[in-house]
Parts: C-alpha cells; structure tokens; sequence
C-alpha cells in the first residue's frame, strides 16, 4: 500500500502545469488587470483601470494574451512543479521517511523556481507585452496576434536573446513565488493533517491554498513590479533589475512596490485554489487508475 502511494508523486511534473494553465483561463483577466496597473505612472485602483480599459477598449481586450499566459503555465508551472518534486523526494528520502522539513521544502520550491523561471520568460514576455500593449500609444504598439507571433516577432525584430528580456527579474521573483506558494501549501496542508482535526479533503486543500496565495503575493509584489515595468519598456528606459528599482523608489515612493497586490492576490488566490484543488483531482484519478 505504502508504494502505491508514493506512485502518485511521479507525474508531478505534468499535473501542475496543465492545472495552471486550466486555472488561468479563469483568472486571465485580473492579471491583465494587474499588468496594466503596474506598468502605467502614477496611482489608479483596481476599479479604476477597469473600468478605464473597459471604457476604450471593451470586455474581450482582458483575455488579449490568454494563449500566451496558457502557455507561460504550461512551461512555467511544468518546470517549478516537477522540479519541486523531484528536489523534496531526494530530502524526503535522505533526511526522513516520509516528509521533509519546512527548510528542505524551500530549498526544494526554490530550485525549481529558478528552473521554472528560465523556461518560462519568453512565454512570459509576450504575455506582459500583449496585455500593456492597449495602453501604449499606437505607433509603439507591437501588435501581437498570437503568442507563437509574439516570440517569433520578438525573436525576428530585436534577436533571440530577446526572448529572455527580464529573465533576471523572473527568476527573483520565481524563487519566492514557488517558495510562498508550493512550499506554503505543502507545508499548511501537512501540518493540518497531522493535527488530526482535517481530512485530505477539499477544505484542507482551499485553506491551504488560500495561505500559499497570500505569503506569495505579499513576498512577490516589489520583484513583480519591476519585472513588469522591464518588460513593458520602449527605448531602453532602465539599465537594468536595480536601476528600475531605484527609479521607482525615487519617482514614486516605496508603496509603488506594493502596485498590483489586490489584483494580484485577486488573481493568485483563485487561480492558487484552482490549480491546487485540479491538481489534488488529477492526482486522485491517477492513483485510482493506477491502483486498478
């Protein structure tokens, strides 16, 4: 019993990036929403933007790039999840039996964020610019039809390397997304079975979610802005990871790090929940499957 069990472990590295990309269908919106918030000057609430880009440029332009943040998920979430996995069952196997530490699990959510975050960046770069490209004035806008036109545009007009504009600012922020996230889950999760007080069931999975998406958010927030506006950029406006930083702390104050969360906790809490809670199903079948 005890190894069919651990058979379930194995496919990790599929199951969370097609339960990401499922979950981003939904919650698409909210981050163009979040993009768009973090790109432009000055202050504008949720509210405001949306009912801003809704005004002059209609409903449908908050799915623009949902085939670039599917696929973003699919390489993204693939790679930080598998990798995740396969990190935490080598300490779980060398350190105790079972389980791993609250530290090995970091260790482990942190290198897959860096893996993740390499794979992903040039999905991720044409999803940011698809969704700030409305609010750029038409003669600076790249027009992207597709992703797949996007990374070949990208590619074609400013090289190969250019698809990995931003790679710095996406693995930083990687490491502590998959860290807040994963590892928070996890760990929430564990320890609520083992209280004796939860099952393995679906409230355990929201309430621990729920804890991945709100340590997440808040740790992820400044690196999120940065990454946004670097992306974003026309005309080679920061140097580099740290000159946009310290351009915002100097043109905006320190809160403009924090640009995006509610958007962004309203977009991560769902699409944590989804991802999650499709995943714990997939995995379910699969050993139901397995088991027969």
């Amino acid at each position: 019993m005890s190894g069919a069990k651990a058979k379930p472990v194995e496919p990790q590295w599929w199951m969370g990036g097609l339960s990401s990309a499922l979950a981003a269908i939904a919650t698409h919106p909210l981050d163009s929403l979040k993009v768009r918030m973090q790109t432009m000057p000055g202050k504008a609430g949720l509210v405001t933007v949306l009912s801003q880009t809704v005004k002059t440029e209609g409903v449908l332009v908050l799915y623009k790039g949902l085939d670039a943040s599917m696929l973003r998920q699919l390489s993204y979430s693939t790679a930080r999840f598998g990798v995740y996995e396969k990190c935490k069952e080598r300490i779980s196997n060398s350190w105790i039996h079972e389980q791993s530490p609250l530290a090995g699990r970091i260790a482990a959510a942190s290198v897959g964020g860096i893996v993740g975050g390499i794979v992903g960046t040039p999905a991720d770069l044409t999803n940011v610019r698809m969704q700030a490209d409305g609010r750029l004035p038409i003669a600076e806008q790249r027009g992207y039809k597709t992703a797949f036109h996007g990374l070949v545009q990208t590619a074609r007009q400013e090289g190969p390397m250019a698809l990995f504009t931003g790679v710095g600012p996406n693995v930083i922020r990687a490491i502590p997304m998959t860290a807040g996230q994963i590892a928070t889950y996890d760990t929430v999760k564990s320890e609520m079975l083992a209280s004796g007080h939860f099952k393995d069931n679906l409230t355990t999975h929201f309430l621990a979610s729920v804890a991945g998406a709100f340590v997440a958010t808040t740790v992820c927030a400044p690196i999120d802005v940065i990454k946004s506006r670097i992306m974003a950029q026309k005309g080679g406006q920061y140097s580099g990871t740290w000159d946009c930083a310290k351009q915002i702390a100097k043109n905006e104050g320190l809160m403009a790090f924090m640009k995006g969360w509610t958007p962004a906790f309203a977009r991560l809490g769902p699409h944590t929940i989804l991802t999650f809670m499709i995943m714990e199903k997939v995995k379910s079948l699969y050993q139901a499957r397995k088991a027969a």
